[in-house]
């Protein structure tokens, strides 16, 4: 095993520009893999985070009686998969909206009446906070008489999950396009030095060496190509990852469901990197596409 090590080590070093951009090659296919992984897992967090905050605003229309706005509540704390419901009165909804626009006070310091309804604060339970729930129990809320109109961001919050899933599905595809391009490309790295070493190859074969005596050296490499490429790719997206959680900053928040504007990073949720199981499986993985490449050019080329 130690000869085998040794030979692969003299076939990097013999071909240090072939095996350098087979390893920069792989490594830049972790990175953008990386990348989207990351994605999907902060993408993720977030969303989980947002919905904690998530309020379902039910507004109550005009000249409803207290006693069918008691009703409502009642109805509405009855629902399958509601943990509290809030009456706020308009005047309460008014000095929240002030404290929230202090900023911009002019724009509701000459108000000469209150132009904000009543409203029902609907706080979800935690094991119905999904996109799905917060859906159906806004038709819900939405069907009785007194209630005017019903919001709980649904417009961001679809856009959101929009685009993640388009995200989502652009990742799978660029996921595996460069994975077949790696294994294309270490594949053909593999030949180049296979056509430089034939005439080695071929006395070897002559002299009775034994299939794994040949192929061991090269696959040896290949696997260090990948454990090299997806070195560099993780740690290249590490520093990327500190940079811009360090330097990002963004304005989220509705004060409408009950989610300040504050600068992001929010409070409570920090972006986080991947997981070490999902760091060692993406290593793993790019020592799969080195010995893959080498699988086929071997079994192209050497025919063993």
């Amino acid at each position: 095993m130690l000869h085998i090590f040794k030979r692969a080590a003299r076939d990097i070093r013999t071909n240090s520009f072939l095996n350098t951009v087979a390893v920069i090659t792989i490594a830049l296919s972790v990175l953008l893999i990386s990348a989207f992984a990351l994605f999907f897992i902060n993408a993720d967090a977030l969303m989980t985070f947002w919905t904690e905050g998530i309020r379902i605003m039910a507004y109550v229309g005009p000249d409803v009686p207290e006693k069918e706005t008691q009703q409502v509540r009642e109805n509405i704390r009855r629902m399958a998969g509601v943990q509290e419901v809030r009456f706020i009165p308009k005047e309460e909804a008014l000095e929240q909206f002030k404290a929230q626009m202090k900023a911009q006070s002019s724009l509701v310091g000459n108000l000469k009446e209150n132009p904000l309804p009543d409203a029902f604060e609907i706080r979800v339970a935690e094991v119905s906070r999904t996109w799905e729930n917060f859906e159906r129990l806004a038709e819900e809320i939405a069907t009785f008489p007194s209630v005017e109109e019903v919001e709980y961001g649904q417009k961001w919050l679809g856009r959101f999950i929009h685009i993640f899933n388009l995200v989502r599905l652009t990742g799978y595809a660029m996921g595996c396009l460069f994975f077949m391009a790696t294994v294309f490309f270490v594949a053909n790295t593999i030949r180049l030095v296979l056509y430089s070493r034939q005439e080695e190859v071929e006395i070897m074969r002559l002299v009775g060496a034994s299939e794994s005596f040949i192929k061991d050296p090269f696959y040896i490499q290949s696997l260090i190509q990948g454990a090299l490429g997806g070195i560099i790719g993780l740690g290249a997206l590490y520093v990327m990852f500190n940079f811009v959680a360090g330097n990002w900053k963004l304005e989220i928040g509705d004060w409408r469901l009950g989610i300040p504007a504050v600068d992001f990073p929010v409070p409570g949720f920090h972006l986080r990197f991947l997981p070490p199981d999902l760091s060692i499986g993406i290593l793993l993985g790019s020592m799969l596409v080195g010995w893959m490449g080498c699988y086929v050019s071997l079994k192209q080329f050497l025919r063993l």
